[in-house]
């Protein structure tokens, strides 16, 4: 599966293998437990992240590992937006530092 990963005016294709989702479903599951128990965004709390803060959240991991190029991360990452919105179109990174600026299209 591909996810469209912008970063700045640069459009990345990051091929996901059917595998490596599979694979992460229980990471995946634990992932959202921990995200269950809220996550700091940026300035705010969110008690409770919905779907789409959660793919906020996840897309500045991505940024992270693009930065730090770490392939197995990044690939990781981005199974987990897949595996929650299948139907997703992009990901709109902001660069600012802002994660809750960050757009996902489906």
């Amino acid at each position: 599966m591909i996810l469209k990963f912008t970063i700045d005016d640069q459009t990345y294709e990051i091929d996901v293998p059917e595998q490596v989702i599979e694979e992460g479903r229980e990471f995946y599951d634990k992932m959202d437990r921990d995200l269950d128990k809220g996550w700091q965004m940026s300035r705010f709390w969110v008690e409770n992240p919905d779907l789409y803060q959660r793919c906020q959240i996840v897309s500045d991991r991505i940024l992270g590992a693009f930065h730090t190029e770490n392939k197995r991360m990044l690939l990781l990452m981005a199974g987990y937006i897949l595996s929650r919105v299948p139907h997703i179109d992009e990901v709109i990174v902001d660069t600012s530092g802002d994660i809750t600026l960050t757009e996902i299209v489906a």
